[in-house]
């Protein structure tokens, strides 16, 4: 899901990159030039312009951000939670305030659809709503008399300097999964945005400027690989929220773990859909599509791998081309578009190669997007959808994670052999199944090892109030993201026993 400061794009020095503006770093209630030498470019995948620069901050501009968050911490731990509420109240309305100039931002740095970055904000208020009802979900418990004059009772106290590492495929609302819910508790907070896509955080801290926040209650370190292991290393942070690539999920859980943090850390995915003989195609294959091709594929939710079993396979296949083949590939800024560019030019370069390990490892390429041109736009990072049928779970594009726009059709004989194909494979984030057989789906819900389970359901994505996570290689942790799960990961439970003589 994310890529190196290396991998992400280019160090500054190409023509037109100097004009672009440097990035400010934001801690201690104020904005400030970061230590760096060096910064990458931000680029709008539908043009390739250059429209920002990242400073590759360093350890030393995150632990200028750490002392300011540990310095806000007891203040704002004191400060009563409907206090703390309140400001989520007012950050939730200024999001709706600008919330078409936020989805504008998101379709400007990462590409997506202006549909689908709408789709993105608006979940992202959710938690922040959800967040809101902190003095009613972050209360404790108690029971008088647990002995004879003795009483216990159970406190949710907020843990301190807590931090989130976030991905590029989600510019504006991944890091709402954390802060609200970690602000609300008590805590204090730093967001590492990605290098690739800064300008969402960018805004929204402005917006939080305006929440009548303490200094140091928010923070913002833009960089790449070093402030990420000074996030995992710094001794005051207590919690560390990720969201990226298995490889990198499974370092930064390791290493922060290691030092003592409880972390939550988001991994890749390979997220199949099965197809039963008896699905309504009518109204799944759209849906199905959108799973494939939303977002150019770039989300960890997105449909990867269509198994259709049985007599599926045939009528699957063929609807899955067509709908393929309909999608208007474009600028997301522009009407009609249904699937904008991939994020950078060297992600462009990673899932074209995979197309080609398809199509050498022997899997029938039903549909090519390697060729597709965008008329005035011939500097962008287009890809078409691409469809591969008879693909081997033993083969590349079956296997790994290829985040683009790319569909591998695996067909099987039965449930049974769908099931074991997911069992097979060590990322298990989330998985779909069609058919109108209660009794399919429901052994399917049971026996499937993702955690995120969709029945006739495209993009299986939980509400605010549910927990969102994997299982297997694409989650390490003990509590998901939001819901009740972020209610405890942001606080530790205190046991006071009491008698009164």
């Amino acid at each position: 899901m994310v890529e190196s400061a290396v991998d992400a794009g280019s160090v500054t020095g190409r023509a037109g990159a100097a004009e672009a503006p440097i990035l400010e770093n934001f801690f201690g209630g104020k904005w400030v030039r970061s230590r760096a030498v060096e910064t990458l470019d931000v680029h709008n995948p539908a043009t390739g312009a250059t429209i920002a620069r990242t400073p590759l901050s360093t350890g030393e501009d995150l632990a200028a951000a750490v002392a300011a968050a540990k310095k806000a911490f007891p203040a704002w731990r004191d400060t009563p939670p409907v206090l703390r509420a309140r400001a989520m109240f007012r950050f939730r309305q200024l999001l709706e305030d600008h919330f078409e100039e936020l989805a504008r931002i998101v379709t400007t740095e990462h590409g997506k659809t202006l549909d689908e970055s709408r789709g993105s904000v608006r979940r992202g208020i959710e938690c922040v709503e959800v967040a809101c009802g902190t003095p009613s979900l972050a209360a404790g418990y108690s029971l008088e008399q647990i002995a004879s004059g003795i009483d216990c009772n159970v406190f949710r106290q907020p843990v301190g300097v807590c931090a989130a590492i976030a991905p590029f495929n989600f510019p504006a609302m991944v890091p709402l999964w954390f802060l609200p819910f970690a602000v609300a508790t008590g805590n204090t907070f730093i967001v590492k945005p990605s290098e690739q896509v800064p300008l969402s955080q960018k805004r929204i801290f402005e917006l939080l400027e305006r929440c009548e926040l303490p200094p140091g209650v928010v923070n913002l370190v833009n960089g790449g690989r070093e402030v990420v292991e000074a996030i995992c290393d710094h001794p005051d942070i207590r919690a560390v929220s990720f969201v990226g690539s298995t490889a990198v999920a499974r370092a930064v859980y390791q290493r922060a773990t290691h030092a003592g943090k409880r972390v939550q850390a988001l991994g890749g995915a390979k997220n199949f859909v099965v197809v039963m003989p008896d699905a309504d195609l009518d109204r799944a294959m759209p849906v199905i599509t959108e799973s494939f091709y939303g977002c150019a594929g770039e989300r960890c939710l997105a449909g990867s791998v269509l198994v259709p079993v049985g007599d599926a396979h045939g009528k699957a296949r063929e609807r899955m081309v067509e709908s393929a083949k309909a999608l208007k590939v474009g600028d997301g800024m522009e009407p009609g578009v249904s699937m904008g560019p991939v994020i950078s030019a060297r992600h462009k370069e990673r899932v074209t190669g995979y197309i080609q390990k398809g199509a050498s490892e022997g899997a029938k390429l039903l549909l090519d997007g390697r060729d597709l041109r965008v008329p005035g736009r011939e500097n962008g990072f287009f890809l078409g959808p691409s469809v591969f049928d008879g693909v081997a779970p033993s083969m590349a594009i079956g296997r790994e994670e290829i985040f683009g726009p790319v569909a591998s059709i695996t067909p099987v004989s039965t449930l049974e052999e769908a099931i074991e194909v997911m069992h097979a494979h060590p990322n298990a984030n989330a998985t779909s199944i069609f058919t109108s057989s209660g009794k399919a789906a429901r052994e399917f819900a049971r026996h499937a090892t993702a955690s995120m389970v969709g029945v006739n359901i495209g993009v299986a994505a939980p509400m605010a109030y549910f927990p969102f996570g994997g299982a297997k290689d694409s989650f390490f942790g003990d509590l998901k993201v939001h819901g009740r799960d972020a209610f405890e990961f942001y606080t530790d439970k205190k046991v006071v026993i009491s008698r009164w003589f």
